[in-house]
């Protein structure tokens, strides 16, 4: 979930309503504070502010994962058990991003954060961002710690995800979600239990259609979803870094009338004739899936 702000930085309350609305009335769960969240920008107030206004929207009803990364062990294990106080049901952790970290440095790390949390942990690969990628066998002698629940991997690597798919598929203690849009469907065919698509922020009916899809067997219905879903996603993300991406998409969404077009430094909009060109060519295509 993106982190909706007003032209001063803050939280937006009317938008995060708007967009966790769209999410629980498709029944996709919320991860909120993650890359296209923008949590490595904001301070620690408005991390809180967000997850206190989630929760507020959310109630008992619905459950919310939030990210906790970061380069202070200390902060991060104590939002850890913080959010979970507040009402998270899991919190998700890529590694720190600064120093080089062994594979040993890494299965203490987060050992030593699972151990802390009050409650349960994700992992998230994010080899993108953080200029590191958690080793397979790290994973799996992680994913045998009490309180760590899966992973989250959005790593861009075939052989990986087929190897991760053959450790953890069937396994109810530890769950494996597909952190790669683009393989969706293939990751749910072959027993992912999840996907984590930044695109769902758009069109978060579609990924719930192709989820179902693939889970009542309906082959060609599923490749078509993932071929609409993919085209959503390249119009924001086709041609553009992450730092040019983000922007896009919440330009993009300002433009449904979802959210404002903020994003927080060093992330940074386009100029105003850009931008309005941008929604010239995109919200056509938009309206078309709205029936606007």
């Amino acid at each position: 979930m993106i982190t909706p702000l007003t032209s001063d930085y803050l939280i937006d309350e009317h938008a995060v309503e708007n967009l966790l609305g769209r999410f629980f009335e498709t029944g996709i769960t919320p991860f909120i504070l993650g890359t296209t969240g923008e949590a490595p920008s904001m301070s620690p107030e408005l991390r809180r502010a967000m997850v206190k206004m989630v929760l507020r929207v959310a109630g008992d009803r619905h459950t919310v994962f939030a990210g906790i990364s970061g380069n202070a062990f200390s902060h991060s294990a104590e939002e850890a058990s913080l959010f979970a106080d507040w009402g998270i049901r899991a919190v998700v952790s890529h590694l720190p991003w600064y120093y080089p970290i062994e594979p040993d440095h890494m299965l203490r790390y987060f050992e030593k954060l699972a151990d802390l949390s009050h409650c349960p942990l994700i992992l998230y690969n994010m080899p993108a961002t953080t200029g590191l990628s958690i080793p397979v066998e790290i994973v799996e002698t992680l994913s045998h710690h009490p309180n760590i629940i899966g992973i989250k991997d959005s790593e861009r690597d075939m052989e990986r995800l087929d190897r991760s798919l053959s450790l953890w598929s069937g396994r109810a203690d530890f769950s494996f979600y597909v952190g790669w849009a683009a393989q969706s469907v293939y990751g749910l065919r072959r027993g992912a239990a999840g996907i984590v698509p930044s695109t769902a922020n758009v069109t978060p009916g579609l990924y719930k259609e192709l989820a179902d899809a693939v889970g009542q067997g309906h082959s060609e219905e599923a490749e078509a979803l993932q071929k609409r879903t993919d085209y959503y996603s390249s119009l924001y993300q086709k041609g553009r870094k992450l730092n040019q991406s983000l922007p896009a998409l919440k330009l993009m969404l300002s433009g449904l009338g979802v959210c404002e077009p903020h994003v927080l430094p060093p992330l940074y909009r386009e100029p105003a004739e850009k931008e309005r060109a941008y929604l010239d060519a995109v919200l056509p295509e938009l309206e078309k899936l709205y029936g606007k």
